[in-house]
């Protein structure tokens, strides 16, 4: 099989584990930078944030497609490409589409709250140079997730200003803050394995370091949670974030592909993903599947 890897950092520990898994089995693995057009020209030329509806002449590598990609890139560049291969019919897991929406924290509050999961209330603020602060103690956050994204405590007038002094064009969104331990239960799920870890969260005052990880064995009733929000979102690699604390199970995140660094288990999971998908693919069309994320 050949298993395509879209991403900014092929080296990426997981991809990097996986590919090696993959290779010692006797597979070839390509890495495929994320290039394309930028969402402006693409809009242009008529082709969607999650890459639909335009020609792929131009967006696809030369040469044999791969039997399967894996996107883990997520910029606008990233989605473009996944688009057009999926049109060529290569499957791409996640696909662009379900990608797409997990950038967008309202589209992801609005799809998971009519879902009846329990997502954090989330309201879009505009820009932050102009928002009309909800009341405090709240939560805001960058409205399209990325890298170093802004997700910040705010307490007050003071702070509120503080960020609105740097990040003063940045479209945010809200959320009531919750109080909790200080830490975040982070449940991964790989094609319906789920491996998980409580982390310091980036929003904690106190002792603890944000980032630090403690391992933790997931109660049966968060695992099945983790694995309804990748049938909502049509995932088969991501990340559910939730509080930790007394309060009913609240989702705060969803990521599409995260890195799901330091879980033994992981890069056996995401290769046996690949090659799934990939033979799926080389079957017969009529009366196949191309995955959970390929099925919707």
């Amino acid at each position: 099989m050949r298993i395509g890897l879209i991403a900014g950092d092929p080296g990426h520990p997981v991809l990097a584990a996986t590919a090696a898994l993959l290779v010692e089995r006797g597979h070839e693995v390509v890495a495929v930078p994320p290039a394309g057009p930028t969402r402006e020209a693409a809009e242009a030329e008529g082709l969607g944030p999650a890459g639909e509806a335009a020609p792929a002449e131009g967006l696809v590598p030369a040469g044999e497609l791969a039997d399967v990609y894996l996107l883990k890139a997520r910029t606008p560049r990233a989605l473009a490409l996944a688009g057009a291969l999926e049109r060529r019919g290569a499957p791409v897991v996640n696909s662009a589409a379900a990608t797409e929406l997990c950038q967008d924290r309202v589209r992801m509050a609005g799809l998971a709250r009519a879902a009846g999961l329990p997502f954090a209330a989330t309201a879009a603020g505009g820009l932050l140079g102009e928002l009309a602060a909800p009341a405090y103690p709240f939560v805001l956050k960058s409205r399209h997730s990325r890298r170093h994204d802004l997700v910040a405590r705010v307490d007050g007038p003071a702070r509120l200003r503080e960020l609105a002094e740097r990040w003063a064009d940045e479209p945010v969104v809200t959320q009531p803050f919750v109080p909790g331990t200080g830490w975040d239960q982070k449940l991964w799920v790989i094609d319906g394995q789920v491996f998980a870890a409580r982390r310091r969260s980036e929003l904690a005052s106190g002792s603890g370091e944000p980032g630090q990880a403690a391992d933790w064995e997931p109660p049966a009733e968060r695992a099945a949670l983790a694995l309804r929000v990748g049938e909502v979102f049509g995932l088969d690699v991501y990340g559910v974030d939730l509080l930790d604390g007394p309060a009913e199970p609240v989702i705060v995140d969803v990521n599409a592909f995260p890195g799901v660094r330091g879980r033994p288990g992981a890069p056996e999971a995401l290769a046996a993903l690949a090659l799934r998908v990939a033979a799926e693919r080389a079957r017969p069309l009529a009366g196949q599947g191309q995955g959970q994320g390929q099925r919707r």
